[in-house]
């Protein structure tokens, strides 16, 4: 006899016929697939490499044959650290309800964009159900602004003069600046052209019901993004499985707006940046006066003065020693200044000493100069007239024991300022100092993307150029405090941008092969096809299921048709971190207008590369014909020639488009 059960509430999470129930298990088969075929793409990835480097390299034209491995190799690597960040891509369940008692500062940063664009999300934001506070964060200083945002009643805040003859730090010193004259427990950080839906706050403060958690990021979508994507504004991928995927290693980042992010941890990072920086500024300033002063020993100097050094000496060696000890900087840079202003003082006493005595020879009245012999012996030792401050090594002594980052506006600076974005690099150190970060995967927040491709360029030029500057700075992969998975999740995005260098060669190869028959592999037999095809047809199929139907071609097509954007941002990035050359930092317009129009020194490599392409197809197709080429080997290269065009032609698209028309529908 079956006993009668209770019927099945699809609003009971935990019932086996639950809504959630069934999307739980959906999302579990489709996991396991993707993680199936992630096997099977990396180990049919790694049979090719393998098989590549150590049996078909044609030695005889080596220097494109080494090339062409070593892009491929890029390549393979790329597409494990794709495949390892999308094994955990899962979404969150929604958060707990967000505490009533949260106080919130709503964060609009802008410089020179349109008054009218600033005003409109400031006024979304103060729709924006939970309590808060508007700010509008001019970095313009615009009078207009500043009366407009009194007469909407939100507040309004631009640098003091205390920015004045300092590093600015674009949004990053914007931001720092704001958190400085603000109290909310948590930071709402807007870009000028985000306008934020009501309930932004209601759906990702509940993830800071866990004390650890210091950010929630959520997607940046942009409502002027016509069908079919023409400048590859949308980025469906990142937003999608690629941040799901951090998410799941721990690791989701700062996109630097449509973040929540908890004052506590950020003022926390700005206090150990301060620690951090002060200790090395100081070390890194000390064993430079040290060096100097050994080379100032080795000179003639008079008896008192070359005293003076080898105290210098002792004192500067001691405090050294002092900090690597574990003593507190202030403490020990305290000491040396005085050590140091106490040598100071003993020489000007002797010179002081040795004028009196030759006043007394000539007669003159002793008790003249002693009246005001002390208070003038102090002015000296603090004074550039000093003797012994003339003494460049005491000098440099001095200006490295100076721990109040008087170079600075701010003593603390919480949003990271080593890079031209300052979102990666934040998010990097909040994970190394411990702090968790969600990614809530819903939109809410409006954009505008770029409507012309100038400027699209310039803004991905930006990016990458930050992200190559983390890199080199702060290289993730040696950043104490990461987990190993953490190291590994930043370091693949910093790692795509170096696919421009793989991209030339991919460009060149076959070009060499149509057009000069240069055969940069042993040959292009059956052994090559059993291992290339079933790979690249793995690979693309691997983006197929990760990306649970979201469009990624216009992505893909980007990614190789930007590819002089990637070089000039990984050399341009490196010349500014190893020989300081400035980067040219300048804010995206987003105004509609349709001024935007690129030349042809924009885009001069990828048309350049384009007639290179079609001429390789048309020799190539002529050898063919005519019978004169192997003809298996010729039509691979036609293949990936004409796959290399398709790529570049979506710029073609971009170049013809005139910014979005309203009434345009959205797929």
């Amino acid at each position: 006899m079956t006993m009668p059960t209770a019927p099945i509430d699809p609003d009971d999470a935990d019932a086996p016929g639950s809504r959630r129930y069934r999307s739980e298990r959906a999302e579990s088969v489709r996991l396991l697939i993707l993680r199936t075929w992630i096997v099977i793409t990396v180990l049919l990835a790694f049979n090719y490499l393998l098989w590549r480097w150590f049996a078909s390299i044609n030695w005889a034209n080596w220097w494109i044959g080494v090339p062409l491995v070593l892009a491929e190799t890029y390549s393979v690597i790329d597409l494990s650290l794709f495949s390892l960040t999308v094994w955990k891509a899962r979404q969150r369940p929604d958060p707990t309800l967000a505490p009533a008692t949260s106080t919130v500062d709503v964060f609009i940063t802008t410089y020179n964009e349109p008054i009218d664009l600033v005003l409109r999300t400031a006024a979304a934001a103060q729709q924006i159900r939970h309590p808060h506070d508007t700010w509008i964060l001019d970095d313009g200083d615009r009078p207009e602004l500043r009366r407009q945002a009194a007469r909407l009643g939100v507040n309004y805040l631009t640098r003091g003069k205390e920015w004045e003859g300092k590093p600015r730090h674009a949004k990053a010193g914007n931001l720092n600046n704001a958190l400085m004259q603000t109290t909310g427990e948590f930071i709402l950080a807007l870009d000028a052209d985000m306008v934020p839906k009501p309930e932004i706050l209601d759906r990702t403060l509940g993830y800071f019901t866990d004390h650890a958690v210091g950010l929630v990021q959520t997607p940046q979508y942009f409502v002027n993004v016509p069908t079919g994507d023409p400048l590859g504004s949308q980025a469906p991928l990142f937003y999608g499985p690629i941040q799901e995927g951090k998410d799941g290693w721990g690791a989701s980042f700062f996109c630097g707006s449509n973040a929540v992010l908890r004052r506590e941890a950020l003022m926390e990072l700005g206090i150990l940046g301060y620690v951090n920086a002060t200790e090395s500024s100081v070390l890194a300033g000390l064993k430079e006066a040290r060096a100097i002063t050994r080379r100032a020993l080795r000179r003639r100097n008079p008896p008192a003065v070359q005293k003076v050094l080898t105290a210098t000496m002792e004192a500067i060696t001691h405090g050294l020693g002092a900090i690597g000890a574990g003593e507190p900087i202030a403490d020990v840079t305290y000491a040396l200044r005085s050590r140091i202003a106490e040598l100071s003082r003993s020489i000007v006493d002797g010179h002081l000493a040795q004028v009196s005595a030759d006043l007394a020879e000539l007669g003159l009245a002793e008790a003249e100069l002693s009246e005001g012999t002390v208070e003038l012996a102090d002015r000296l030792a603090a004074a550039d007239l000093s003797p012994l401050n003339a003494l460049e090594a005491v000098q440099t002594a001095l200006a490295a024991t100076d721990v109040g980052r008087s170079a600075e506006a701010q003593a603390l600076l919480p949003m990271a300022t080593i890079s031209v974005t300052e979102d990666m690099a934040t998010s990097m150190r909040l994970h190394a100092n411990g702090w968790k970060s969600v990614y809530h995967n819903e939109v809410l927040a409006d954009g505008l993307a770029p409507e012309g491709l100038k400027t699209s360029l310039a803004q991905r030029l930006r990016w990458a150029q930050g992200t190559v500057q983390v890199l080199l700075k702060d290289n993730p992969l040696f950043l104490k405090g990461l987990t190993g998975a953490q190291r590994l999740m930043y370091f693949s995005t910093m790692w795509s941008y170096f696919s421009g260098f793989a991209t030339v060669i991919y460009l060149v190869a076959p070009t060499l092969f149509l057009v000069a028959g240069v055969l940069p592999v042993s040959s292009y037999a059956a052994p090559f096809f059993l291992r290339f095809l079933p790979f690249m047809i793995a690979n693309q199929l691997l983006f197929v299921i990760a990306a649970r139907g979201l469009p990624t071609w216009r992505g893909q097509q980007y990614t190789l048709a930007l590819f002089p954007i990637w070089i000039k941002a990984c050399t341009s990035a490196a010349a500014n971190v190893w020989f300081g050359r400035p980067l040219n930092f300048a804010v995206t317009p987003k105004t509609g207008t349709h001024e935007d129009r690129v030349s042809l020194r924009d885009l001069g490599w990828q048309l350049a590369f384009a007639i290179i392409l079609i001429v390789a197809i048309v020799m190539g197709t002529m050898k063919l014909i005519s019978g004169s080429v192997e003809p298996i080997g010729t039509l691979v290269n036609l293949g990936w020639v004409a796959f290399d065009l398709i790529n570049l032609s979506v710029l073609v698209g971009a170049v013809r488009y005139r910014g979005y028309q309203h009434e345009e529908a959205q797929q």
